[in-house]
């Protein structure tokens, strides 16, 4: 395999010219009054010395008037500080100017100033005007040609035209580069509004996951302390001993929770934990041990299991394992006195069913929203929450009251098998 080869470093020159460039360029954007004065000026002070009586030497007549002279030559050379803002007026001045030179007989060597006209046409304006520009330039040669036929007109015309014709080009390919420089700069700063955006997106979507796990831990630990404390304080006068297996659950549970929201919020932390202090999330095996201590809070949990959890990926396993615990959460906390709780999970080949009932009193919808709680309104954390890890695999979730007398409460979940290499 052949080795990549290094990228060599411009040569010194060529890095000297670059900033040079840059730095020209740098000014101009910043003062480009001062740099068109400049440029103007010293075409105009070449053409008032060419007027002074160098045009003699090649014009076909010189008997043409001294102020005619100085008149053309100031026509063919100022009007070049206009020539950014308004190229193609500039460009019809000139261009008069130059047909008063060829058929005067003069000749000045000023027309040639036009071609830094053509060159900012080239630049800025569309293809149609730069021909239409090339055209006008050609006019003023045709009548010299025509008026003064000493010389043949290849000598006349075809010279100019390839000048005329290698500025267009060059204005051309400058063009298409600085356009291609400023698509590359606008990509660039399109990709960095899209990283920014990136980050925003995750970070938000990091913010919700963590206040999603948080909702589940302290909601359900709290829950289930609440129901353990409510039934100590019970039988604290009547039964010390089970008072104090209320207390030993109580202080089992707030150190579960402990636990798992120290994991959660060293995700935060820049010095992370070492892999061996970290324990995995909660999956389908650890089911009992939830239903366990929701039962130990006072709620009886009637479970029902079919299949095997080995085949669920872990994902869908704690998105299970969530839905479960928050719907019996909202019974612990909505369900009142003598609910009683159901969870049957299937496993099967079309992927995974829970459904998760009670007989608390969550009816209808009450008549009057302010008596309407998160379990009937659907605006709670939890059941967003629930609807959110369910989307992430594409499954269904119903929850709302049994239509029962009764009362009761269900939650339906659906998770289809994941598919092939998740």
């Amino acid at each position: 395999m052949t080795e990549p080869k290094a990228v060599s470093e411009p040569h010194p020159l060529t890095q000297f010219l670059q900033r040079l460039t840059q730095r020209v360029r740098a000014f101009d954007r910043r003062r480009p009054l001062v740099w068109d004065l400049a440029v103007t000026t010293f075409f105009v002070t070449a053409a008032l010395v060419d007027a002074s009586g160098g045009w003699r030497n090649v014009a076909p007549d010189t008997d043409v008037p001294g102020p005619l002279i100085f008149l053309m030559s100031v026509g063919l050379s100022l009007p070049v500080l206009w020539r950014r803002r308004h190229p193609m007026a500039v460009l019809t001045v000139m261009v008069a100017t130059a047909l008063v030179n060829s058929w005067s007989g003069a000749m000045l060597q000023a027309a040639l100033i036009q071609m830094l006209v053509l060159f900012s046409i080239a630049m800025r304006l569309p293809l149609r005007t730069l021909g239409w520009a090339g055209l006008m330039m050609t006019v003023p040669l045709v009548v010299g040609a025509v008026r003064y036929p000493e010389d043949s007109w290849d000598q006349q015309i075809i010279p100019n035209l390839w000048a005329y014709a290698v500025v267009a080009l060059l204005g051309i390919a400058v063009r298409s580069r600085q356009d291609y420089t400023e698509a590359l700069v606008e990509r660039a700063r399109q990709l960095e509004v899209e990283r920014d955006q990136q980050a925003q997106l995750a970070a938000a979507a990091e913010r919700t996951r963590i206040a999603r796990e948080m909702h589940d831990i302290i909601g359900h630990n709290l829950s289930v302390i609440t129901g353990l404390a409510d039934g100590g304080s019970y039988a604290a006068a009547k039964s010390p001993e089970r008072a104090a297996q209320a207390l030993e659950a109580i202080g089992t549970t707030s150190r579960q929770a402990l636990g798992e929201l120290r994991r959660l919020l060293d995700v935060l932390r820049d010095d992370a934990p070492a892999p061996a202090e970290l324990a995995p999330q909660p999956a389908l095996t650890d089911l009992d041990q939830l239903i366990d201590g929701v039962r130990a809070a006072g709620l009886p949990v009637r479970t029902t299991v079919q299949g095997s959890p080995d085949t669920v990926p872990a994902g869908r396993q704690l998105t299970v394992y969530r839905v479960v615990q928050e719907a019996l959460t909202n019974t612990l906390k909505h369900g009142g006195p003598g609910a009683t709780a159901a969870v049957d999970v299937t496993y099967g080949e079309d992927g995974v069913t829970v459904e998760v009932t009670d007989t608390g009193a969550g009816g209808p919808r009450p008549a009057d929203p302010r008596l309407s709680g998160p379990r009937l309104s659907g605006g709670g954390r939890g059941l967003t929450g629930m609807r959110e890890r369910t989307a992430l695999y594409e499954g269904t979730l119903e929850a709302g009251p049994l239509p029962r007398p009764t009362g009761g409460w269900r939650v339906h979940l659906h998770l289809p098998q994941a598919p092939e290499g998740q």
